[in-house]
């Protein structure tokens, strides 16, 4: 599809995003799986959970422009997983692989937050403030998450520094 106007290119933007939102989600179970601290399983279980929110109001912001998402080639996720497999494979230490996990998780959710930037001064700029109101929503969950993700690693890291002084 050409882009030849500001409405096609934020259909292309909003399309690319509800993909890696879908992906983000798979990315984020695996994610969980290799995390064995209950807290930080429970904390990436519960942001899956609330992905399927977000996907709902993707799906919304479509609808009110009158548009269908569409099909986008998504290399960034198979070549996240890779590296993530790789790389935690390597880390022997419980502590690191735990701050590793929710460094990855963070990762992925920064990308996410300069997307839904962009997307809502598209979404004025093509004047679909509607679509805005569904895009600010998402992105203050997104920020609401990287917030508990510093939280979680502080946590973690005066845990290990309890544990360290108590031995």
């Amino acid at each position: 599809m050409a882009i030849e106007n500001p409405k096609a290119l934020f259909v292309m933007l909003l399309s690319n995003l509800r993909q890696r939102e879908e992906h983000t989600t798979e990315i984020l179970k695996e994610i969980s799986q290799a995390a064995q601290d209950p807290d930080i399983k429970e904390a990436l279980e519960s942001r899956v959970f609330q992905k399927e929110q977000i996907l709902s109001s993707l799906d919304r912001c479509f609808s009110l422009i009158g548009e269908k998402p569409m099909k986008v080639s998504d290399r960034l996720r198979d070549v996240f997983i890779e590296d993530f497999r790789r790389e935690l494979a390597e880390i022997q230490s419980p502590a690191v692989r735990h701050l590793f996990i929710l460094a990855k998780a963070k990762h992925l959710v920064q990308i996410r937050i300069g997307e839904y930037m962009a997307l809502t001064t598209m979404a004025d700029v093509t004047r679909h403030f509607g679509v805005g109101v569904l895009l600010e929503a998402c992105l203050a969950e997104q920020l609401s998450f990287v917030e508990r993700m510093r939280r979680i690693v502080r946590h973690l890291v005066g845990r290990e520094i309890g544990e360290r002084l108590a031995a």
